[in-house]
């Protein structure tokens, strides 16, 4: 039984330089998705600014048009901040040596997935799961 345990427990480990790796990648993510966000932020004050300066002679399309874009952009950024905080959520189970591992079953997510998605919290079969419900 001792033996089952440190077989799983050094399962778990990394070394230093994975570890180091994929932290890299997802500070470069997380900074990337920032950036965008940013910019997001900025459109829509644009937007707004010109929402509020050049309305004097719309007509309903022209409002319709702006408040749609506006939209656009606010749907956007809130996206954006949901992928941010997923890799800061990932970056923080990498520092308490979580990552890679399903949250519900405990299963290692296969490498693969990690690569595709590296803020996956549940591998394949638990998220055929949760999706399915």
């Amino acid at each position: 039984m001792a033996k089952a345990t440190e077989k799983a427990a050094s399962e778990r480990t990394r070394s230093a330089a994975e570890t180091e790796k994929i932290r890299a990648a997802l500070v470069e993510r997380r900074d990337e998705l920032q950036a965008e966000y940013d910019q997001s932020l900025t459109e829509i004050t644009e937007l707004q600014r010109e929402r509020l300066a050049d309305s004097a002679g719309d007509d309903q399309a022209d409002t319709g048009t702006k408040t749609f874009e506006r939209e656009q952009e606010i749907t956007l950024a809130n996206n954006l901040l949901e992928r941010i905080t997923q890799v800061e959520r990932a970056l923080e189970r990498l520092g308490e040596g979580n990552y890679g591992w399903c949250e519900r079953c405990g299963n290692a997510i296969p490498v693969e997935r990690l690569a595709a998605f590296p803020v996956a919290t549940r591998c394949v079969a638990c998220k055929q799961l949760e999706e399915r419900r």
